[in-house]
């Protein structure tokens, strides 16, 4: 939607663009829903739903499962996906799917096309995987190894109500494996970008501009994990974590100090950190480099959720057979309909194994595919319940009037993700309900 909704400084639109998905039931829904001018996917950004219906009014994006479209392309964004089992002790590549798309385009794109991968991917993937791919094509087609450019620059895209604008009213990190490649880049980008106000930034290689992305989101994984063990600490010493980190962060040194929460969730945090260490071993054939505090950061950041579960059982004084709780909440970040790898699902399991019942919902979810809990398509009474948590921060929870919604019934009330304001919590209280926070001390 952004590519096809750049347009010239006289308002001609620059670009046609075609969508290709796999050959799939579910890769042929996302394709007809396109066609017909329908976002795709669950979407809470009105600007990001009304500029597609203009692109498919005025007929310049379409999408088709056929990959032969690919031989009549300038530019083909690649942002496929690229899993890592990073639970394991030594995470291990799995190439072959990005390859394997990779190779599909670099066989039918003209020469002069650009190549474009935007593809969280482990660093060196682009010079030392994907450029002897491209290479060994273009001499196959009697090319100059240089003719078709390949270039990275990964996404910064933040899903919610400015998901749009996150693409093109951001900073973009690039680079090309060649002089020319990266040219092409920064040309395409930048009719796209607002590079007025978000400059681009053009690194020296593809293995650099990969390592940035990785770097970034490692960095933001070993924040949010630090605040782990202080979370737990202010609930054992008797203060309001929130408070104290509000008072650190006006600090502007210290102004992305993270707050508690019920844990790391969502495609790129949860993985991304592992992509170092196995581009190290498995890329570069680097041995002796040791990642620790990103290893620590996966392995903290996967255990939080439990933190929760266990404040919850201390909430029940260990009586957990049978009781019924509610999840508010299933996806991995507020207001959007992602559950991949959402910290909810971690909680869900730890209680049901401690002989929990668990239902849940959320207004962004249809379908909870990763798990076999029931989910509510509205919002239930709090009645049923013996316990409700919330375990999103959607907006819908903050200005639900949760006193209101829970009435005469007392279910204890459990917010891991700081949802409930001090009113809140005072109001449910004051009709015999206990509330209680993580990142808070008993009462708080």
């Amino acid at each position: 939607v952004a590519v096809a909704s750049a347009c010239s400084e006289t308002g001609k639109f620059l670009y046609d663009v075609i969508g290709v998905d796999q050959d799939t039931e579910s890769g042929r829904q996302r394709v007809a829903a396109i066609e017909a001018g329908k976002f795709p996917f669950s979407a809470q950004d009105p600007t990001l739903i009304a500029k597609l219906g203009e692109c498919h009014e005025r007929g310049n994006l379409h999408a088709t499962t056929d990959i032969e479209v690919y031989a009549s392309a300038d530019v083909v964004i690649i942002d496929v996906s690229l899993d890592i089992d990073f639970k394991d002790e030594e995470p291990r590549l799995n190439l072959e799917g990005l390859k394997a798309a990779f190779l599909d385009v670099a066989k039918r794109v003209p020469e002069g096309a650009l190549i474009l991968v935007e593809t969280t991917v482990p660093p060196g993937t682009c010079e030392k995987v994907l450029k002897p791919i491209l290479e060994k094509v273009s001499r196959s087609k009697r090319l100059a190894t240089d003719s078709i450019h390949l270039a990275h620059s990964y996404e910064r895209v933040m899903p919610g109500e400015r998901y749009l604008d996150s693409i093109t009213n951001f900073w973009r990190v690039y680079a090309g494996t060649t002089t020319r490649a990266a040219d092409a880049c920064e040309s395409f980008l930048s009719t796209l970008i607002d590079v007025t106000r978000f400059p681009l930034s053009r690194l020296a290689s593809t293995t650099a501009s990969e390592t940035a992305k990785v770097m970034e989101n490692s960095y933001r994984s070993v924040n949010i994990a630090f605040i782990d063990e202080w979370t737990k600490y202010a609930e054992k010493v008797g203060i309001d974590l929130f408070d104290v980190i509000d008072s650190i962060r006006v600090r502007p040194t210290h102004s992305n100090l993270r707050f508690p929460g019920l844990g790391v969730g969502g495609y790129c945090l949860t993985k991304d950190p592992a992509f170092a260490p196995a581009a190290a071993r498995e890329i570069f054939g680097i041995r002796d480099l040791e990642f620790p505090f990103s290893k620590l950061a996966m392995k903290t950041n996967q255990l939080m959720p439990l933190h929760s579960a266990e404040r919850l059982v201390e909430m029940f004084q260990g009586q957990c057979d049978r009781r019924k709780v509610l999840l508010m909440g299933v996806s991995y970040r507020q207001d959007v309909g992602d559950t991949r790898f959402s910290p909810a699902e971690t909680m869900a399991r730890a209680l049901i194994d401690l002989g929990m019942t668990v239902e849940a919902y959320d207004p962004f979810v249809s379908d909870w595919t990763e798990i076999d809990v029931p989910l509510y398509q509205d919002l239930p009474p709090a009645s049923g319940f013996d316990a409700v948590v919330f375990s999103t921060p959607h907006n819908m929870f903050r200005e639900m009037g949760v006193g209101a919604w829970v009435g005469p019934s007392k279910p204890i009330i459990l917010d891991t993700v700081n949802v409930l304001s001090k009113s809140d919590r005072d109001l449910c209280r004051a009709q015999g309900v206990r509330v209680e926070s993580i990142g808070r001390a008993e009462g708080l």
